[in-house]
């Protein structure tokens, strides 16, 4: 019977990753990432300052001896015992409430985390992955979006200090790799979601779920025409070990292209929970974006990458996951 595509990558991570540091490891998708790599056998040095993440998220791997956790910023200097083979670079501030709240630290994420990253890849010898955003494309004027399209950006916007922190990354990553020759891989993410998301993280799917939960009104942003495309956090991983396991530098879009309206998704959160509660319609941010929709086509070329978990799928693990919580807290 021929290997599955997540016995064919475990394979390859195994073979290729002995130890690796995550930045921002304690976060919603760093924990995950840091899960992963447990699981292929990779020894983890997760490094978070605590900001966004939570040691709740990483706490059950306290016990595994190639786990260990750092609590300080990256943006500081780094030093480890042993070479490292990857530099997982996921620590930044990633919801809108989070990155208004911290706006010099997002912009700091960006450049002086990026620069530190890198420089400690650069004296391993070993691959950095930068997890950058599909922010980065702004509101599109192009849809979906391919990784070709340079973005339609507001510079100074209130959204501009995680857009142009993540953008500046990008353009440092690949001046390292141009330069000093660092190998290097940009994965830009689309909307993920899954257990571990903060109640109060501020973004469409934890916010729903914790409002229908509560049968307190669901908030909808605008006349929730505009359109997201969700990707299950098992799918995002996945994408980003590919990634890190590949010879390509990036930009790769990793994201789910089943792109659905924020009114949609909100009457989909309300009856997966079996809700009474209604939709209310508030002030849609400053540049918002309008759609997104990611062009996967080189993630599947190059990574042979797709995702797998449909939207209602995934959703129902996280409300799971947000009742037992809810359950733990009472």
């Amino acid at each position: 019977m021929p290997e599955s595509y997540g016995e064919l990558l475990k394979k390859a991570v195994c073979s290729r990753l002995r130890r690796v540091l995550v930045a921002g490891g304690a976060g919603f998708i760093g924990s995950h990432l840091c899960d992963a790599l447990l699981r292929d056998g990779v020894e983890v040095i997760c490094v978070d300052n605590l900001s966004t993440g939570s040691y709740a998220n990483i706490s059950h791997l306290q016990h595994d001896s190639r786990f260990s956790l750092v609590i300080q910023d990256a943006e500081h200097e780094l030093k480890t015992e042993k070479d490292l083979d990857a530099v997982f670079h996921v620590a930044s501030p990633a919801s809108p409430e989070d990155y208004m709240r911290l706006p010099i630290e997002t912009l700091r994420a960006g450049s002086h985390v990026t620069l530190n990253l890198i420089s400690l890849a650069r004296a391993n010898g070993a691959r950095f992955l930068l997890a950058s955003t599909s922010e980065v494309y702004g509101d599109p004027l192009e849809h979906p979006q391919p990784e070709s399209y340079w973005g339609h950006v507001n510079p100074i916007g209130p959204r501009s200090v995680y857009d142009e922190a993540k953008r500046f990354a990008e353009a440092l990553t690949m001046a390292y790799r141009t330069t000093h020759g660092v190998d290097t891989a940009i994965v830009r993410i689309f909307n993920t979601y899954g257990p571990r998301m903060r109640v109060n993280d501020g973004r469409a799917i934890p916010n729903f779920i914790a409002q229908a939960l509560a049968g307190e009104d669901v908030t909808v942003a605008g006349n929730g025409r505009q359109t997201r495309s969700f990707c299950y956090i098992d799918d995002m991983v996945t994408g980003i070990l590919a990634a890190a396991v590949s010879k390509h530098s990036g930009p790769i879009n990793l994201g789910n292209p089943d792109e659905r309206s924020i009114v949609d998704l909100a009457r989909t959160v309300i009856d997966m929970c079996n809700s009474p509660s209604s939709m209310k319609f508030v002030e849609r941010p400053t540049d918002d974006p309008t759609q997104r929709k990611p062009d996967i086509s080189l993630a599947g070329e190059i990574l042979g990458w797709c995702p797998s978990v449909s939207l209602e799928t995934g959703l129902a693990y996280t409300i799971a996951w947000f009742q037992a919580t809810a359950r733990q807290l009472d």
